[in-house]
């Protein structure tokens, strides 16, 4: 009886400190913002230097756009931010938060790889590791004594610190061998694996966690990122495209280039709704990795056609060419809508998808 009083008084004193312990929390609003952080920085430096690319030297404008192109660099300082606000952390330690992305996007370790050290980084993985703990504990000691000032931050800051020294090489490690066993088995399976990865990160895509994170965590790569994007791509084209009877153009819009995200609470009414996008993605995932051989990097790969982020890092990686841009028009556009209808239309012949099933409020 003492002891379940005992853990009670903690679990209150850990609600009343904002620390709620919910996986939810922790594993989807916390991975959404995380994603948000990563497209403030990181993606938008990608597409930022994409543009400074097709700008000849010496010009002004060339200048500005690689100026831009530079906030990449704030990527671990901005996850940890993010990561603070889904948290709801005071000011204090929301900023502390800043610093320990940064430290955790930043370290890792050295893997030896055909005979050649090579440093990584334990990435957005490890900001987000080391800012959860840290800003948690961060929480529990904001304004707890008369110099929160100095508390607050040293404690946000040297816990984050320790978590980063013990965890992110292993992290490092981990992310490295994982994103690299993922890209080379897809060069030696890429049809197989070209259905596996489009459909797996589609799926997530359209799940309330961020594929945009996972990618980025995973440091997914060539062929087997723009297997990726062609899924994500799939999703979000295909329920814009089937649902089009129920939302019109502003369900093309939100979803097309929004996210497929919005038919989730459907989706649990009718798992089915979900079955045309991801046979699409099925199918246009192995033709990107065996016939175009689409390219794609990290968090770009798992935006879709949000914002175009998807199609623009393809670019971004491979550049204009045939390949790149035929490949963006069949594989990321005109398959995904063409196949996600034929899909559906089949279904609702068949009575499995109903009037009204993908309607969104609007």
């Amino acid at each position: 009886m003492e002891k379940s009083e005992r853990g009670g008084r903690i679990r209150a004193f850990l609600n009343k400190k904002g620390v709620t312990l919910s996986p939810k929390l922790y594993f989807v609003d916390a991975m959404s913002a995380m994603a948000l952080g990563l497209f403030a920085s990181l993606l938008m430096g990608t597409i930022f230097g994409t543009v400074r690319d097709l700008i000849p030297e010496g010009n002004v404008v060339r200048e500005y756009f690689e100026l831009l192109s530079g906030a990449g660099g704030a990527t671990g300082a901005m996850i940890g931010v993010a990561i603070a606000y889904s948290l709801k952390a005071p000011p204090l330690v929301m900023f502390s938060a800043g610093v320990v992305g940064m430290f955790g996007n930043s370290l890792g370790t050295t893997v030896l790889f055909e005979g050649v050290n090579k440093s990584v980084s334990a990435g957005p993985l490890g900001a987000f590791i080391c800012v959860l703990v840290a800003v948690e504990v961060g929480k529990i000691v904001s304004k707890s004594t008369k110099v929160d000032i100095l508390v607050t931050p040293a404690t946000t800051l040297a816990v984050g610190g320790l978590v980063g020294m013990l965890l992110c090489p292993l992290v490092a490690w981990a992310m490295y061998w994982l994103g690299y066993f993922i890209n080379y088995a897809t060069e030696l399976l890429p049809f197989f694996m070209g259905i596996i990865i489009s459909v797996v990160v589609g799926i997530v895509l359209t799940l309330p966690i961020s594929s945009a994170a996972l990618c980025a965590m995973i440091g997914i790569s060539g062929i087997a990122g723009g297997a990726a994007a062609v899924g994500c791509c799939a999703q979000m084209v295909g329920f814009a495209v089937i649902s089009f009877r129920e939302n019109r153009w502003g369900g093309v819009v939100a979803q097309g280039l929004g996210t497929s995200m919005l038919q989730m609470g459907n989706i649990v009414k009718n798992p089915l709704i979900w079955v045309p996008a991801t046979l699409a993605a099925a199918i246009t995932g192995p033709i990107s990795t065996c016939l175009f051989r689409l390219e794609c990097t990290g968090v770009s790969a798992g935006m879709g056609t949000c914002g175009l982020v998807g199609p623009i890092g393809i670019i971004s990686d491979m550049g204009w060419t045939f390949n790149s841009v035929f490949g963006i028009i069949l594989l990321c556009i005109i398959l995904p809508a063409a196949l996600s209808l034929l899909f559906s239309e089949v279904m609702r012949r068949l009575g499995w998808i109903k009037s009204g099933d993908m309607k969104l409020d609007l």
